[in-house]
């Protein structure tokens, strides 16, 4: 079963003889479950596929779907509300909240639906991402590694049915960015989470199921890798 469907997607800033395409058409599904990492070059047009896929930009044409609801049909509001329950996105720079704990960043996502937190299911992720001892300190009381690991939390907590990474490792050494690798596969098969990945790293993306290739705004090149 396809959990994303990308559709003719383009996208196009400015307008005549300004006008530049990041997106020039692109089409592919995901299946529930598996791990895709998109490649290519700076400019490439990969970043703003991702933010396409994730309702944080809207397309010049085309459109996305994700668990079977068409995201653009959305007003803004619709869209917010359906992003934060139903897609985890995780950013090279950690995107947390400085005056919240590692616990509360975490927590974010049900705080803003102001819904009461899942003790059992918090304890888990924390766990999980190697945050239990650290759950009352603030972001700057943490390493990189572990502030990417509070954002994977964070990601996690909603039971998404997808999870964009863009360049989860590009902000860190190569210790921590082995953690933040095996984290993200951890959600993908211990949770089942259907996971996109945006990487110039060659080696987390030969770890993935799928290895899709971006260039010039276009799909170049769709495979699977053999494990």
């Amino acid at each position: 079963m396809a959990i994303l469907q990308v559709q003719d997607l383009a996208k196009t800033y400015g307008r005549a003889d300004t006008a530049v395409t990041a997106l020039g058409g692109v089409s592919f599904s995901v299946e529930k479950g598996e791990f895709v990492a998109i490649v290519g070059a700076s400019g490439s047009g990969k970043s703003t596929l991702m933010h396409l896929i994730g309702g944080v930009d809207r397309p010049t044409a085309g459109g996305v779907v994700i668990d079977g609801k068409p995201i653009f049909d959305m007003n803004e509001s619709e869209l917010a509300i359906f992003r934060r329950r139903n897609i985890g996105i995780v950013y090279q720079f950690y995107n947390l909240i400085p005056t919240l704990t590692a616990e509360e960043n975490i927590m974010l996502p049900h705080l803003l639906d102001n819904r009461r937190p899942d003790e059992g299911k918090l304890n888990d992720i924390l766990e999980a991402t190697g945050l239990t001892s650290r759950r009352a300190h603030l972001p700057h009381e943490l390493s990189g590694g572990q502030q990417q690991r509070a954002s994977i939390g964070r990601a996690l907590i909603n039971d998404p049915a997808l999870i964009l990474a863009d360049e989860p490792t590009g902000n860190l050494d190569s210790k921590a960015s082995r953690e933040i690798v095996d984290l993200l596969k951890l959600s993908n098969k211990k949770y089942g989470r259907t996971l996109l990945v945006i990487t110039h790293d060659e080696g987390i993306a030969l770890q993935a199921d799928r290895i899709i290739t971006i260039m010039d705004g276009l799909i170049v090149r769709d495979e699977g890798v053999r494990q």
